[in-house]
């Protein structure tokens, strides 16, 4: 019997893809005025010399799965920041205030946390600022 493998993000979206994700990521780390290590762990903590090829456009053979997904929330979270506020520097500027829902903490700081779900979080929080008659 034939076992059929659950396609991975990484293994369908092409290199090219996958090199443009990185470099969208980037683009938005720089708006945002994230640091290096922030950056990074936003990413997943990838080991720092991969980190830094990345982030000179080194172009990777195939990311990593957690770090496709990471990057995935980081653009939805931009896209409803743009959707949310009409002013792109006010939209910019939301993730370095701190909000009661993450405790106090920016949710830039909630997103480097560490984990996939603090992402999701943040995501989470936006979808529901968007659309709250849902």
């Amino acid at each position: 019997m034939t076992q059929i493998r659950p396609t991975s993000i990484s293994d369908s979206l092409p290199a090219d893809r996958q090199a443009r994700a990185l470099e969208g990521f980037f683009q938005i780390m720089d708006r945002w005025r994230v640091d290096n290590a922030t950056a990074r762990a936003i990413l997943g903590s990838p080991a720092q010399r991969t980190f830094f090829l990345w982030k000179k456009g080194g172009r990777p053979a195939r990311l990593p799965e957690d770090t496709l997904r990471r990057i995935g929330y980081v653009a939805g979270i931009w896209k409803a920041l743009q959707i949310v506020y009409a002013q792109p520097e006010q939209a910019d500027a939301w993730v370095m205030k701190p909000n009661d829902f993450f405790g106090g903490q920016t949710p830039l700081q909630r997103m480097a946390a560490g984990d996939v779900t603090d992402l999701a979080a943040v995501r989470a929080y936006l979808d529901a600022a968007r659309a709250p008659w849902s």
